[in-house]
């Protein structure tokens, strides 16, 4: 581990849903970004509700995009004192005894195992649409209930069960950045949140360790799970042929690191007791640091466990949030039919002042009036978790007139999203007091017409910090400078970043927006029974 002056540099991976950000952070008194790629990679979607993705998609898209990031970087390979991820958490790598991957990884998305949820957790005496007696159980060990069909244990329970002869070759059950660490390492471990997220961790102070009890009940073989680490532990060293596949240098520490829930907010500079945040990438989620473990069963919310010792995040998700706005960049923005002879994306036009298309329709979203025009999007393109759990959901618009027209259409989506995040804040506060400040991040909070939007929607100054779509990358960097002794603890090095843009609520939209909030509320209740006959699950 070399220093360089008083400084340490930290490589992070920030590994998403559809790609890889590469980040190269100078980490001393201040948190500075020196060099950044990216590269994507595939999510492959069924009609049974399936979704996946490919180990050597991911492995390829981290080699390309450090070979990049090391040639904008003012340091060699051999200057990087830590390596450390930034991950999606709750998929499902099942491997072999070498570390190879025994089919295509789950994605947290991945909803094909309902009839082995049904039959795991559905039937006897219930408890908020669960069996009494394994909901309080899991409650009582772990904090919190698999009660969503996207949860990893069913999906471990589903390949066990559909795929007897794949199963038989499992030899470790990893979490997305666990497999990397693997590969990177030859060391097979989860971090405590990655843990937590299989709801098989014993919570409880006294105990930091698998539920031999939980897994008995479920059916799961514990010899399956890993040894649990922090965040902030050396996982392994980085080994000589792996090195060379990424362009590092061998014997690199390779840190633990943390699912994109813990470490997001840590980036954010929301890492202190009560301070919430909301995230709008692929996904959104609205998380409020907590230092007790507090669910909602019947809203789907639960604390899950946090990097920093102690602490908890209240988390709330929904499925699609920014995944919307690219569903409707392809699908409205874009003309995908070739009615028109010849077409130009206007970010390609070399006269442009526009760096993105999403750039370009920020600009005309914020040209249509608050409300829409009465226009209505429910984001739910992938089902929904959060405050009900429900697969079939699905996307609509609501009161299209004669008059409404692209424009409309596309703030209705960015409104739909920000509608659904003030539902789950307002569900959270049933149960904590969510901060008057929120930290937004994500992709979305790189528009500053979304954060807008956000703050007049919640009611609350909404705080966006400088380039908001790495601060997954932030987090693991902030996480692995604490392990390598650089800060004394989290809340220490987070609170050295610093908020670059404010919002605050324009009084003059809000009437419109409680109206269409309202309604946006109705919409699911009025069409769960269709969302269930469209998809044949009536």
């Amino acid at each position: 581990m070399k220093e360089v002056g008083d400084m340490k540099y930290i490589l992070a991976y920030d590994i998403g849903t559809t790609g890889v950000k590469t980040c190269l952070f100078r980490v001393g008194s201040e948190i500075e970004e020196v060099a950044f790629a990216s590269a994507g990679y595939g999510l492959y979607t069924f009609p049974d509700g399936g979704a996946e993705q490919h180990t050597d998609e991911w492995w390829q898209a981290m080699a390309d995009s450090t070979r990049v990031m090391l040639e904008k970087a003012p340091v060699g390979p051999e200057e990087i004192a830590a390596i450390s991820f930034c991950s999606q958490m709750q998929g499902l790598v099942l491997v072999d005894e070498n570390g190879e991957a025994v089919r295509h990884p789950m994605s947290y998305m991945d909803q094909r195992a309902k009839d082995v949820m049904e039959r795991g957790i559905g039937s006897g005496f219930k408890i908020a649409g669960m069996n009494a007696r394994k909901l309080i159980k899991s409650l009582r060990i772990t904090g919190a209930v698999s009660g969503s069909v996207k949860d990893p244990m069913w999906k471990y329970l589903w390949v066990k069960e559909h795929e007897p002869d794949i199963f038989a070759k499992v030899r470790w059950w990893l979490d997305v950045k666990e497999y990397l660490i693997g590969r990177m390492t030859g060391n097979f471990i989860m971090t405590e949140d990655s843990a937590f997220s299989t709801i098989l961790y014993d919570a409880r102070h006294d105990m930091k360790c698998w539920s031999a009890e939980l897994c008995q009940m479920f059916g799961v073989n514990v010899q399956h799970l890993p040894k649990i680490i922090k965040t902030s532990d050396i996982a392994g060293k980085l080994r000589a042929e792996q090195a060379a596949e990424l362009g590092l240098a061998p014997g690199t520490p390779v840190m633990g690191g943390g699912g994109d829930a813990s470490l997001i907010g840590i980036g954010a500079g929301a890492s202190m007791t009560g301070q919430t945040h909301i995230y709008c990438g692929t996904s959104g989620w609205v998380s409020t640091v907590v230092e007790k473990q507090t669910t909602d069963t019947s809203a789907m919310i639960a604390a899950v466990v946090g990097a920093e010792e102690g602490k908890f995040n209240y988390f709330a998700e929904m499925e699609t949030a920014g995944k919307c706005l690219e569903w409707v960049k392809d699908h409205l923005a874009l003309d995908e039919i070739e009615i028109y002879l010849e077409k130009k994306d206007v970010a390609e036009d070399p006269e442009t002042v526009y760096t993105s298309l999403y750039e370009y329709m920020s600009e005309v979203i914020g040209k249509c009036p608050a409300g829409a025009d009465g226009t209505i999007f429910t984001p739910w393109l992938h089902g929904n978790r959060c405050p009900f759990e429900d697969p079939n959901a699905a996307g609509m618009f609501f009161n299209i007139r004669l008059e409404t027209g692209k424009t409309q259409m596309l703030r209705a989506v960015v409104e739909g999203v920000c509608f659904h995040l003030r539902w789950m804040l307002e569900c959270q506060d049933k149960k904590i007091t969510t901060s008057d400040v929120i930290r937004f991040c994500g992709g979305g909070a790189l528009s500053s017409v979304t954060s807008q939007i956000l703050a007049d929607v919640t009611g609350r100054k909404v705080e966006v910090v400088a380039k908001p779509q790495n601060v997954g990358s932030v987090g693991a960097a902030l996480t692995a400078a604490v392990g390598i002794g650089e800060a004394s603890s989290i809340p220490e090095i987070a609170s050295r970043i610093q908020v670059e843009h404010s919002y605050e609520p324009d009084a003059s939209n809000k009437d419109v927006y409680d109206r269409n909030y309202k309604v946006f509320k109705q919409l699911y209740a009025s069409n769960k029974k269709n969302f269930a006959a469209l998809s044949g699950m009536e």
